[in-house]
């Protein structure tokens, strides 16, 4: 069951029960409750026009939402070669549904900043990195404040979407638009916060049936955007108490997450070395019906969220006199699980008599998730240069990265490597047999995701590695 953008069809919402491993992967283990869009938002009001800055993975999707919902909209984007691939509705990133939408839309799609002046709802959606030193980079979203600033129109509302530390709303981007407009914020525009919530890859939940969380400025900055969402989505909008709130909720999600992934992966190298295996011990734990989530272990975090979020809330405590030494712990757990990695590879290819130097080893996946291309903080990406430091020679293979592939398909992959080494799912790599190894000479399988059956390899005499197993 699908839920659809367009407002000329009869759509549906579907509730799930779900878990979520180091990758984002939802398991939904049932599907029901099907109930009408139309009954869960408002009638639509006066068409208004809205312009969404930052036409990436959070900005586009919302921007072909708001445009099924019947607003006017302008997409915005300072990249010019991405402006005229997206004009040419030229895009790798979206579901199937999304793109027939896309497709559909008449969404005007320009890096002319003077189109801004037309909006009565500016969405502010620009990436908010970390620097090599771990501390955030806001950046891009000083530049898009300064450019909303300079093109808005006196009673706007002005929403920033963007993933920040408590605070940086009202110490960065207020400020800067105020100081660029000559408005003030609550008096002269409308102000609030809602963070994206997005999952790249994922075929049931979309911009549309992701529940949301805004707070505004003011009462009526956070009346609006409320107004706003439940007008384009078929989820509930919870309202916060302030813009602080609302920044925080997203830091504890993607917290939550990294805390939980590390303590997995610290179980799974403690577990290895008594021989236990810690997929096994996971699928009892979640026999147990309250008190559990399971997540899972890995080769590493990756993603725009989960690797980069904690550092957020670990800068602003410590700037707040608090030291987040749980979150600061996980951290450098998951950062070390790809070096983890390829010491189970070393150590493999040294029980067989061989040494990493001068291995040839097939590496399968780029992306920091399963079957999609987004490298944003892969791990698999610190896998192939740890390996390749070590001297071994790496054959890399990624069907959605093929640029970034130094093969074209698996077999060329495996052709002559000495070891397997498995840094994403992907739905292909599942597959992949014993005897496709066998076939090229691999006697050696790191699976980086657990995605393989240890014993089915195993009892054909390949000496299968996990991560905990």
């Amino acid at each position: 069951m699908k839920t659809t953008y367009s407002t000329r069809k009869t759509a549906t919402d579907t509730a799930s029960v779900e878990t979520v491993n180091e990758t984002g992967t939802h398991h939904r283990e049932s599907i029901m409750t099907p109930v009408k869009k139309e009954a869960r938002r408002p009638q639509k009001q006066t068409k208004a026009i809205v312009a969404v800055v930052g036409l990436g993975y959070v900005g586009l999707p919302l921007a072909i939402a708001a445009d099924a919902y019947g607003y006017d909209v302008i997409g915005f984007d300072i990249d010019p070669a991405k402006i005229s691939k997206l004009a040419a509705r030229d895009v790798d990133f979206l579901s199937e549904e999304e793109s027939a939408a896309f497709d559909d839309s008449l969404l005007r799609i320009t890096a002319n900043e003077a189109v801004l002046r037309e909006a009565d709802i500016a969405i502010i959606c620009v990436p908010t990195p970390v620097s090599n030193d771990h501390t955030p980079d806001l950046v891009p979203l000083r530049s898009a404040s300064v450019l909303v600033g300079r093109n808005l129109k006196k009673g706007a509302l002005v929403v920033v979407e963007s993933t920040v530390n408590p605070g940086a709303c009202e110490a960065v981007a207020i400020p800067v638009i105020e100081s660029v407009s000559g408005f003030t914020a609550g008096r002269d525009f409308f102000f609030a916060h809602c963070p994206e919530r997005i999952n790249p890859g994922d075929g049931f939940y979309n911009v549309e049936n992701i529940p949301r969380v805004v707070g505004g400025i003011d009462d009526e900055s956070a009346e609006r955007a409320e107004t706003f969402y439940r007008s384009i989505m078929s989820a509930d909008v919870m309202r916060m108490n302030g813009i602080k709130e609302a920044e925080a909720v997203k830091m504890v999600e993607n917290s939550f997450r990294d805390i939980n992934i590390a303590f997995v992966n610290e179980l799974a190298m403690a577990f290895s070395k008594a021989g236990i295996d810690i997929v096994n011990v996971i699928h009892g734990a979640e026999t147990k019906p309250f008190g559990f989530m399971p997540h899972y272990p890995g080769c590493g975090v990756g993603g725009h969220c989960i690797p980069v979020d904690p550092y957020y809330l670990i800068t602003y405590g410590r700037e707040n006199g608090f030291t987040h030494r749980l979150l600061m712990t996980a951290r450098n757990i998951n950062n070390g699980m790809p070096h983890h990695t390829v010491g189970i590879a070393a150590k493999a290819l040294r029980e067989k008599g061989k040494k990493m130097r001068g291995a040839r080893i097939a590496l399968l996946g780029l992306a920091y998730k399963r079957d999609i291309g987004d490298m944003r903080e892969s791990p698999a990406l610190v896998i192939r240069d740890e390996l390749a430091a070590r001297g071994a020679t790496v054959r890399s293979f990624d069907p959605y990265v093929p640029k970034e592939s130094t093969v074209e398909s698996i077999e060329d992959a495996l052709s002559g490597a000495d070891a397997l080494v498995i840094a994403t799912d992907h739905s292909m790599f599942r597959g992949i047999s014993p005897s496709l190894l066998l076939k090229h000479g691999v006697s050696v399988v790191v699976d980086g995701r657990n995605c393989l059956s240890k014993a089915l390899f195993e009892s054909e005499g390949i000496w299968y590695r996990g991560i905990g197993r």
